[in-house]
């Protein structure tokens, strides 16, 4: 997948926490976190964007207080991501 490079604040990065976690890492993690929260995409696709497994994924959107919210389409989605993935 081709890369963009922007432009945030530093200050935005820093408060937004991830101690430990490059920038790149941080704004990429908090965006797939932000396109789940919406509905955007399903769980097992914003953790493939974030470069996370399922499970830590939904531990890091557990401690950002966004709730799972995982239906019949979530697994459909998320079964073609496993296809494609070769899981």
């Amino acid at each position: 997948m081709p890369n963009v490079t922007i432009e945030i604040p530093a200050e935005v990065l820093t408060l937004a926490g991830l101690p430990g976690v490059s920038d790149s890492n941080r704004a990429t993690l908090l965006l797939a976190l932000e396109l789940y929260r919406e509905g955007r995409v399903s769980l097992g696709r914003a953790a493939e964007l974030a470069g996370a497994g399922i499970e830590e994924f939904m531990e890091f959107s557990a401690h950002r207080q966004v709730s799972l919210h995982y239906g019949e389409a979530d697994l459909a989605e998320d079964r073609a991501t496993a296809e494609r993935l070769k899981w």
